[in-house]
């Protein structure tokens, strides 16, 4: 049985279900990760990969989010890309854009 996922004190829900108003969440407690698109199912499993988001988590919720995301996958045919090539590839992002600012 899934966790519950505590209500974080750094999020707004409601600026969630503004932006996204008819998306399913991975964390619906505080209306973060949507995954109701092919698009947004990839951004999720992404942006949950990232230390510093995961962190914002216990073990178990992120576990959680994860599973919820990887049924989204699943359920809609999505392939999900390898987590440590996107966190890779930002990296090298990022220190390009701070190389050029």
């Amino acid at each position: 049985m899934p966790k519950r996922i505590h209500r974080r004190r750094d999020v707004d829900p409601t600026e969630g279900r503004k932006k996204y108003p008819k998306a399913t969440f991975a964390d619906p407690t505080n209306k973060k990760y949507p995954i109701d698109t092919p698009g947004r199912i990839k951004a999720a499993w992404a942006y949950i990969h990232q230390p510093k988001n995961a962190a914002k988590y216990s073990r178990a919720e992120a576990r959680t989010i994860k599973s919820r995301i990887r049924h989204a996958a699943t359920a809609r045919h999505v392939t999900l890309p390898d987590p440590d090539e996107f966190i890779e590839l930002l990296a090298r992002v990022r220190k390009r854009k701070r190389r050029t600012a």
